[in-house]
């Protein structure tokens, strides 16, 4: 733990590993740094109850909060929330997915679909951005396949847990734990809707079910005449809590945008000023990427760390099969869903 930063009271010395700070710049109850004896009790229950049923990872203080803040603090239900995730994360092999996946067909499914994360908003959250204007779903799947889509979408939620989540929090100087997402519906008509439904609501269960508590704000400008309707749809797959972060504006939506993200690290299509060499959209530009504030991720050390064992010549092949055994044998209960990253992004 880096003394440096603010952190919180009551870490739990087996789990709470943070080298960044941990008291959240959100003061609501509940959130780290503002939480109550009794929330303090079911974060400390929560984690119990999860250990006694062989779970080891993502065990920390922050992370469960996270999952009882989606609960209302219903510890029960926090824990299959907790639970089903950890059963979708051994399903889809996420742990190693999110370390060797390659996502090599990026820039030409970007032609259709640009999904990005692109700098931080004036709360020094990172900013993600969605652009469903030129999407065109059987295009894109001569290119690559929905499975792959949500993989990346997956790693990319991933890489918000960490790096770019820490780093933003380190130069902000207090916890940020969510996002400001744009979506750009400009040039999305109705009739493009029902073509990508079944696409959006796998995404957008993945972030809702998997990734609580990681959405800050969501703008979905250029709203076509009629999104109201469509969007009474969407509503009913959202927590209410959720839908209030939600701003929907049509084509005149620059001042509001840009009373949330500076000029400068908004892209010059959107009404900023920032054109970033080789286009924003791949650009990956933020704190998570400035040496100032990035460090390398746990994931990859974790990675790295496994690596290690197992390329070690001294090593008995029987020894790290059972070093590894604990990961392998986590347990799953059977569980699937998906969400979306405007919904962190899905987000």
């Amino acid at each position: 733990m880096a003394s440096e930063y603010p952190t919180i009271e009551n870490l739990d010395p087996k789990y709470d590993h943070y080298d960044y700070p941990t008291v959240s710049s959100n003061k609501q109850s509940g959130h780290p740094g503002h939480t109550t004896p009794q929330q303090d009790a079911q974060v400390f229950q929560l984690r119990t109850k999860l250990e006694s049923d062989g779970y080891t990872e993502r065990l920390d203080t922050i992370t469960l909060l996270r999952f009882l803040r989606a609960r209302k603090f219903d510890v029960a239900l926090a824990e299959k929330m907790f639970v089903d995730s950890e059963a979708w994360r051994k399903e889809t092999n996420l742990d190693d997915l999110v370390r060797n996946f390659d996502y090599t067909e990026k820039e030409k499914v970007f032609e259709y679909y640009p999904q990005y994360y692109h700098k931080i908003d004036k709360d020094g959250r990172p900013v993600y951005i969605e652009q469903l204007g030129n999407i065109d779903l059987t295009a894109m799947y001569k290119i690559t396949t929905s499975e792959r889509m949500l993989q990346n979408l997956a790693v990319e939620y991933e890489k918000v847990g960490d790096p770019r989540l820490p780093a933003c929090s380190r130069k902000s100087g207090a916890l940020l734990e969510t996002c400001c997402t744009i979506m750009d519906l400009k040039g999305v008509g109705l009739g493009k809707v029902s073509s990508v439904y079944g696409y959006v609501k796998q995404a957008s269960a993945m972030s809702q079910n998997y990734y609580p508590e990681r959405l800050g704000r969501l703008y979905l400008i250029n709203a076509p005449w009629g999104f109201s309707t469509v969007f009474s749809v969407v509503k009913g797959w959202l927590d209410p809590i959720t839908v209030e972060k939600i701003h929907v504006l049509g084509s005149g939506y620059q001042k509001e945008l840009l009373a949330q993200v500076p000029a400068e690290n908004l892209p010059k299509i959107f009404g900023g000023t920032c054109e970033c060499a080789g286009g924003c959209a791949l650009s990956d530009e933020g704190p998570w990427t400035d040496p100032q504030w990035a460090k390398p991720p746990k994931w990859l050390q974790a990675g790295e760390k496994k690596a290690e064992i197992i390329n070690n010549e001294n090593v008995n092949p029987a020894t790290t099969d059972a070093a590894q055994a604990p990961l392998a044998a986590a347990p799953a209960p059977e569980a699937a869903a998906d969400e979306i990253k405007a919904a962190p992004a899905a987000p």
